[in-house]
């Protein structure tokens, strides 16, 4: 976990805790990194209370709800995969925000429309299931890294917006 995670961790866990919300994680390509991010962060238990791990697509289908005809049509990186993702975290664990990530960490499995390093969001809330992309540099690590930063820096800047 780098300095700057442990930071914005505690940070979301100090707004969630304030505001008396929940968080939940989907995770694929990141492999639960962002929940151990979180629980990193004593007292967590009082925010952070379920977390996904559902690297294949499978898991994807059977813990979280994202449907075959999804993952058929626009693959497990993707805008729709993260948004059904985020939402069935949302409804399964009655989590206030929930935060889904799914991308090609490398160093191989990359393409021309989908390089190595590019990693979808899906972040559910009161007001809906928003999604974005990033495409990140480096090896394996450090797009796994990287995505746990902007994982945890977007949930902040979704709940300054609420």
């Amino acid at each position: 976990m780098t300095p700057t995670a442990r930071h914005l961790a505690a940070q979301l866990g100090d707004t969630l805790r304030q505001r008396q919300q929940q968080v939940a994680t989907a995770e694929s390509c990141t492999g639960g990194l962002i929940a151990g991010t979180l629980t990193a962060i004593p007292g967590s238990s009082d925010w952070f209370g379920f977390g996904w791990v559902s690297y294949a697509n499978d898991a994807k289908q059977q813990m979280l709800g994202v449907s075959a005809d999804t993952l058929a049509r626009h693959g497990a990186v993707s805008a729709d995969t993260v948004r059904e993702m985020a939402a069935g975290a949302r409804l399964h664990s009655h989590a206030d925000w929930t935060i889904a990530v799914s991308g090609i960490a490398g160093p191989g499995g990359g393409s021309r429309d989908k390089p190595v390093g590019l990693v979808w969001f899906g972040l559910a809330g009161p007001h809906g299931v928003d999604t974005f992309s990033r495409v990140f540099a480096g090896g394996r690590d450090q797009v796994r890294e990287q995505t746990v930063e902007a994982a945890l820096q977007h949930l902040l800047l979704a709940l300054g917006q609420d």
